[in-house]
């Protein structure tokens, strides 16, 4: 049928009706979709056919599996200055889902080439590009693309896109572990975002931006005293963003001012995230089990909502640290359900498996060690090293690596390690995991009964931990040098080790110093001829030692345990012993 000069009056009807059946309740696609499709049927101008394409493109991507349609759609869009843009920025969405970045990349290129006469769109595709290169580790790539995008929205006189520009850099950096540029590009961001005299919750989102790069800083170098400051900061400027009323705020007629970090409501999210790592290198276990729950609660009510890529993201994260405190706590048997858990949440987004691959192996393998598989272990920390992009994770695995060669006695394995191992080359910005480092070699020296060596390394660890209040290795620290005074017959000082050791063990919780400190207790109060104390010890270590051995016979009779045989190709699905996987309730 020929376009008439009616156009405006079918269209009109068509796309109201369209837009009725997609807004119903529950929402009517498949009418939506006739209808659409109807408006190609009449040969329309050429804007239209490019707007209706597009509109197909999308909705078949959003509530159908209909991919190559949709597709198509998007492809015979892209010809049309009215919606070029748009589609180019759909169209490499759906790209990227397809694992075809090239295709992706000259597109958005393109696309941004011609879009500086429409500022929201020009910076709207230099994020998008930006996020592909920093998916595909291209760092500088990315950071080239957000200057440019800075440049623009000082030139578009946007301070609030200015500074989004500036802190996406900053995030940028802090992914390649430029630590000097990050500091730079922060500091230059903190002054900005003082002197910034835009709405009220622009300004609190710009700080919460800049305040989680801050804290996630300084996590990642194991500063957990220096980040308390920061933290807080943080905590309470998420208060006041979520008191901010909508209605409340003057609204922007600057096109570029339109885009969002972040909803308020996965800013929140984000929060309790840090708040649980945070809580997780202090040592306070509890608090990081609280925090987890309040977050994954608050995922699933999200989710019913939109079920938005990063909430899977940081649901897998939280479950990683989560696991961590299970085997912290001697909780093995949650810990490799969870484990399973965090498997489920890859499956849903595959590309989560590549993203984390690296991680679920490292649990695997803290796993494994705890429940004494060592051979089970050496395969999963290997599997993590290899499939790992990250020097701090490698670093972390071959610590723990190093540990089970040592409990094995596999001395030529061990050397081999030793390099990659010694605190003198680890970064100064990586604080926990030099310390750590400092540890390994005291427990190696100790080992080989080398005891003036291992004091002087793990005086080393104490001095570094307790700088930044990581009471995890301090406990350890101490506890082995009171297992080393002990060796020497020094009871006096072996005494004034273990017992602050078995003090901070047991407010972490951890059970594991808890029985390794009680088992050193009740020897030196039997040595002193204390029988009182030493009956007490020995009950303590007794109890230790039962609920670790219920825990590691329920943990070994689950079939996720299998799971710690997987080092290649899909994850065994199969192995559920439970409905695991189905909630982010842990």
């Amino acid at each position: 049928m020929a376009s008439t000069s009616n156009d405006s009056s079918w269209y009109s009807s068509l796309i109201g009706l369209a837009e009725y059946f997609r807004t119903s309740n529950p929402p009517n696609i498949r009418l939506c979709i006739h209808c659409l499709q109807a408006i190609l049927g009449f040969q329309p101008s050429p804007e239209i056919e490019a707007r209706t394409h597009l509109q197909l493109g999308n909705i078949l991507l959003a509530h159908t599996k209909n991919i190559d349609t949709s597709q198509t759609h998007l492809e015979k869009a892209t010809y049309f200055d009215d919606v070029r843009f748009e589609t180019a920025s759909v169209l490499s969405q759906l790209y990227e889902k397809q694992n075809q970045t090239s295709k992706a990349k000259p597109l958005l290129l393109r696309a941004i080439e011609l879009s500086k006469q429409a500022p929201y769109w020009h910076c709207r595709l230099l994020f998008q590009l930006a996020q592909i290169h920093a998916q595909e580790r291209d760092f500088p790539s990315a950071c080239n693309l957000l200057s440019l995008g800075t440049d623009f929205a000082i030139v578009s006189r946007s301070e609030y896109t200015r500074l989004l520009f500036v802190l996406s850099k900053a995030m940028i950096l802090l992914m390649d572990k430029q630590m000097n540029e990050v500091h730079k590009v922060l500091v230059e961001a903190s002054q900005l975002i003082e002197n910034y005299h835009g709405s009220h919750v622009h300004k609190e989102s710009l700080r919460v931006f800049f305040l989680v790069l801050q804290v996630y800083h300084f996590l990642t170098a194991g500063q957990v005293k220096t980040v308390k400051p920061f933290l807080k900061q943080l905590q309470q400027s998420i208060q006041t963003i979520t008191q901010i009323q909508p209605e409340d705020e003057p609204v922007s007629n600057n096109p570029v001012d339109l885009f969002q970090w972040l909803p308020k409501e996965h800013m929140c999210v984000l929060v309790y995230l840090v708040t649980v790592m945070h809580s997780m290198q202090a040592g306070y276990m509890d608090k990081a089990q609280k925090y987890t729950d309040k977050a994954l609660m608050q995922i699933e009510k999200l989710k019913m909502l939109d079920n938005h890529p990063l909430l899977s993201s940081f649901q897998l994260m939280l479950i990683e640290h989560i696991v961590m405190c299970r085997l912290i706590m001697g909780n093995k048997s949650s810990a490799i359900q969870e484990i399973f858990q965090a498997c489920h949440v890859c499956q849903q987004q595959p590309r989560l498996f590549t993203t984390h691959g690296a991680q679920i192996h490292t649990l695997l393998g803290l796993y494994a060690m705890s429940m004494n598989c060592m051979e089970s272990a050496e395969l999963q920390f290997k599997t993590a090293c290899k499939l790992s992009t990250s020097n701090e994770v490698r670093l972390f695995v071959n610590l723990n690596l190093a540990i089970v060669y040592l409990r094995t006695n596999r001395q030529a394995e061990l050397l081999g390690l030793m390099e990659a191992i010694n605190p003198e080359t680890v970064p100064q910005h990586s604080h926990s995991l030099k310390a750590a480092a400092f540890y390994v070699q005291g427990l190696q020296a100790f080992f080989q009964s080398r005891f003036n060596e291992a004091k002087r390394y793990l005086r080393e660890t104490l001095k570094m931990a307790n700088a930044e209040d990581l009471n995890r290795l301090t406990s350890c620290s101490l506890v082995l040098l009171g297992h080393i005074f002990l060796s020497l017959g020094n009871h006096r000082e072996a005494m004034n080790m273990v017992t602050p050791a078995m003090q901070l063990a047991g407010k972490i919780p951890d059970v594991h110093v808890q029985l390794w400190a009680s088992s050193l207790l009740k020897d030196l109060y039997r040595l002193s001829g204390d029988n009182v104390n030493a009956e007490e010890g020995y009950m303590m270590h007794t109890n230790f030692s039962q609920s670790l051995l219920k825990d590691h016979f329920q943990s070994s009779q689950l079939s996720e345990h299998g799971l710690i045989q997987w080092t290649d190709g899909e994850c065994p699905f199969h192995l559920s012993s439970s409905a695991v996987g189905t909630s982010g309730m842990l």
